[in-house]
């Protein structure tokens, strides 16, 4: 073997820059050749061809979808116009990226995740879409951001959203019948005993407000006093601290008549149970309480919490599924997923 040669398969081609050097040509040449572009004459092509084989170099997933225009790439944003300070390490928002992860990879996409925050960038939907880098999005959460989705959802088709469908809206939603799950939690809290009923969360956000809104329609239905919106903003870093001071807030001004306490989520619920034990209140005996998503510490809590669940998994199947025949040029409708009360021992 000639000195040229054993040098030449001592090269390591690891990206098309090596295989270009090896070839004697640039890069651009390579991923032209490569493509099957007919910019490069036959005979070159055929040798960079030739030397790929050889090396057994494969270009990565990345460089062949954007010769195609395809990145392979699904962005996931999840906007926080509402709360800043949440963090997407939020049990919810954990489950569902997992699944997600889970469903894009069985169907050959990587996720890239975006937080963002809408205040700061009120362009954030339009420029991540236009970036180049994603083939499609999906959009956890409304928010406050009901308005620009909406806008964005007339002129791009590749979207779907995570949240609360209502008549009329444009852009394709999965999510759970909110305002039936409050209606299922309230009605488990007064066939339970209670009868003055409080919801704990922000009730700003599109999800929760439906979900205080069933809650509402119940206690009105009933002829039984307005939910007490117990806690309107939450700082997830002094949940616990605020549930405490809102509570016993509470207990000084109007005595202990809360006997029914319906959580926006399960992590809100196991928070409350805590302040409730501090406060001296036996859950349910004085006070009963219902969670909603039914994440895993919804079975973990002492006792165990009752709650509403919403598949999270079915969900992110249904995100992913809506997508992909979007990105194939079908017109889809939302997908709304039906809550189930699942009873443990709180209520």
């Amino acid at each position: 073997m000639a000195a040229s040669e054993e040098q030449e398969a001592r090269i390591q081609v690891r990206t098309i820059t090596d295989l270009a050097r090896l070839a004697g040509v640039s890069p651009g040449t390579v991923s032209r050749a490569l493509a099957g572009k007919s910019l490069v004459n036959t005979k070159t092509r055929e040798k960079i061809e030739a030397l790929a084989r050889e090396h057994g170099f494969r270009p990565n997933q990345m460089a062949s979808g954007l010769r195609r225009q395809k990145t392979g790439v699904i962005g996931v944003v999840i906007p926080l116009g509402h709360d800043i300070r949440q963090q997407i390490s939020d049990s919810f928002f954990m489950t569902l990226l997992g699944f997600l992860a889970d469903e894009l990879t069985t169907h050959g996409y990587d996720l890239m995740l975006r937080r963002v925050v809408p205040d700061d960038d009120a362009d954030w939907l339009d420029r991540f879409i236009g970036s180049g880098m994603i083939d499609g999005v999906i959009v956890i959460g409304q928010s406050d951001q009901f308005d620009r989705i909406e806008e964005v959802a007339d002129g791009y088709r590749s979207m779907v959203v995570w949240g609360n469908h209502q008549e009329g809206q444009r852009h394709c939603v999965v999510g759970t019948d909110n305002r039936l799950g409050g209606r299922l939690a309230a009605e488990r809290l007064i066939a339970g005993g209670a009868r003055k009923l409080a919801f704990l969360g922000d009730t700003g956000p599109m999800e929760f407000a439906a979900r205080f809104a069933g809650a509402q329609d119940v206690a009105a239905r009933m002829g039984l006093p307005s939910v007490l919106p117990l806690v309107t903003h939450l700082s997830p870093d002094r949940a616990s601290e605020e549930i405490a001071k809102h509570l016993a807030a509470h207990f000084t001004a109007q005595g202990r008549d809360i006997d029914g306490i319906f959580a926006a989520t399960d992590t809100l619920a196991a928070l409350c149970l805590t302040e409730l034990r501090a406060q001296g209140l036996a859950v349910p005996d004085d006070v009963k309480l219902i969670g909603f998503d039914d994440l895993p510490i919804a079975r973990q809590t002492i006792p165990p919490l009752t709650t509403v669940r919403q598949d999270i998994a079915a969900g992110a199947r249904g995100l992913v599924d809506l997508l992909l025949r979007r990105l194939g040029g079908e017109t889809t409708e939302s997908l709304v997923l039906p809550p189930e009360l699942v009873v443990r021992e709180t209520a």
